[in-house]
């Protein structure tokens, strides 16, 4: 179940990434790349290794959109809990 919410998560992001004032292409490409990485590990078999670079990253856009686009930020943080809660 965790990563059937997480997969409804990145579809909210991507409708999000739609429907948000524009974005530079260095702020899409960050969140675009973020999303492989998640589709990445949802795609593995077996549970994946923690990975802290993933969190980091998700931390950092959380951090960088908070202001300009919390709506972002917000999915970004629910993003982050989620792969939390499956170890991620």
């Amino acid at each position: 179940m965790p990563a059937q919410e997480l997969r409804k998560q990145l579809e909210q992001l991507r409708d999000q990434l739609e429907q948000t004032p524009p974005l530079d292409a260095d702020e899409r490409g960050a969140i675009q790349a973020l999303i492989e990485q998640i589709e990445t590990q949802l795609a593995l078999q077996s549970p994946p290794p923690a990975d802290e670079t993933l969190v980091d990253g998700i931390n950092l856009a959380v951090e960088r959109f908070e202001v300009s686009h919390p709506t972002l930020a917000g999915t970004l943080r629910n993003i982050m809990q989620s792969l939390v809660s499956m170890g991620i």
